[in-house]
């Protein structure tokens, strides 16, 4: 009789279901789901959760194989050395096999008066718990906005099309990612909806305070709602557990993205660091980096040489508001062109987006397997960065086979 192989997942998310699905292609292979929530957090759609235009959750019945086992718990450490995870529950499960994807959440801000007085809405819980303090606010009262990215500017035009007083504070460049002509178009649809936008340098926020947001150019904005949006964090259970991490706290891989501490452990997903040139953080990596992760298992499982990442990426999509939005392609190594779509069909296109995550991880738990978009070529960016890497220092990261 064969012998069965436990592999445990570790997050729920795009990257952590996508890998759990995946795996269950082999009838000899066990695999767990360690999550802290019981259902799917659609997190592309929590600045609608915050405007009440969506729910942003997912029944896992609709995502994951049934051959998953999933545990609503969370992993306060993994013994490494034991092939074990320590629940918060008091339990435990051992594995043959780790994926590590526990994602990302919103970063300290470590601007005073931000953790007591803005709120956050990287994760359901946040989201949630912001909803009802803006039901409460007055129609007229004003909201700030922190942060520039994707979060922050849909957050922006999600309540400004609800007639909300927004003003956007970017710190720095509205959309960093966007093309100059991608940026116009963004910055339009925000004046078109009433959106006070604050850019460069003097629009760094140095306090929040309950009623208020002080900027670095000494300007004080009235602000009876704060939402940060502004950077990502990730947890700290890599480092809990002494496997070696990047400066962000994301777990360290070769190109397999194997762990260089040990090769039964895999990370996929923003809680990833490969050769320590993370990729993006955004559901466009995850997903390919969850089936990467699994791929790199099940090779292991089979005695073969795992494939080394090869990320391709092709656009960051916006919505700006239900009608309108805008999808900024870029080249495969993830840098903005040119071109763009905006208007209806970039709001169409954007959805088409977010329905199609699901259909990706619907499809995996049907017929695991299938995904192919982790095969797809990517650029040359990510190449030339790891031969600069290893001619800087060409032992810091060894590949584990």
């Amino acid at each position: 009789m064969a012998e069965n192989t436990d592999v445990v997942v570790i997050g729920g998310g795009y990257a952590g279901v996508m890998a759990a699905n995946r795996l269950t292609q082999r009838d000899d292979v066990t695999v767990t789901l360690v999550n802290p929530r019981p259902t799917f957090v659609h997190r592309v759609r929590l600045h609608q959760l915050v405007g009440g235009t969506d729910s942003a959750v997912v029944d896992y019945r609709e995502v994951l194989a049934e051959g998953v086992r999933l545990v609503v718990d969370s992993v306060t450490r993994i013994d490494a050395a034991g092939r074990g995870v320590e629940l918060a529950s008091g339990g435990a499960v051992g594995y043959d096999y780790l994926v590590y994807a526990v994602g990302s959440g919103t970063a300290d801000p470590q601007v005073p008066g931000a953790a007591e007085f803005a709120y956050p809405i990287a994760t359901l819980e946040e989201a949630e718990r912001l909803r009802p303090v803006l039901d409460s606010a007055p129609a007229t009262a004003a909201v700030t906005v922190v942060g520039a990215g994707p979060a922050g500017i849909e957050t922006a035009a999600e309540l400004a099309e609800q007639g909300r007083t927004v003003t956007l504070v970017c710190g720095g460049v509205l959309g960093p990612y966007l093309h100059t002509r991608g940026r116009r178009s963004v910055a339009g649809r925000l004046a078109a909806l009433g959106v006070t936008v604050l850019d460069g340098s003097g629009a760094k926020v140095t306090a929040v305070t309950r009623d208020a947001v002080r900027l670095a150019d000494g300007r004080k904005l009235p602000s009876a709602v704060t939402i940060w949006t502004a950077g990502f964090g990730v947890p700290d259970l890599a480092a809990r557990s002494g496997l070696s991490t990047d400066a962000l706290g994301r777990l360290l891989t070769d190109e397999t993205l194997t762990s260089v501490d040990d090769e039964r452990i895999v990370a996929a997903g923003d809680s990833a660091a490969p050769s320590g040139l993370p990729l993006r953080m955004s559901c466009q990596a995850a997903m390919p980096l969850g089936a990467r992760a699994a791929d790199t298992v099940l090779s292991r499982l089979a005695q073969e040489r795992p494939e080394t990442l090869n990320q391709s990426f092709g656009a960051q999509c916006i919505s700006l508001g239900r009608d309108t939005g805008i999808f900024q392609f870029g080249n495969r190594s993830d840098v903005a062109v040119w071109f763009h779509i905006d208007g209806r069909l970039g709001a169409k296109m954007k959805e088409g987006v977010c329905k199609g995550i699901v259909k990706h991880l619907a499809d995996e738990a049907d017929r695991p397997g299938g995904y192919r978009l982790h095969r797809v070529k990517g650029g040359a960016g990510r190449q030339k960065a790891l031969e600069a890497l290893r001619a800087a220092a060409p032992v810091a990261v060894e590949q584990v086979s």
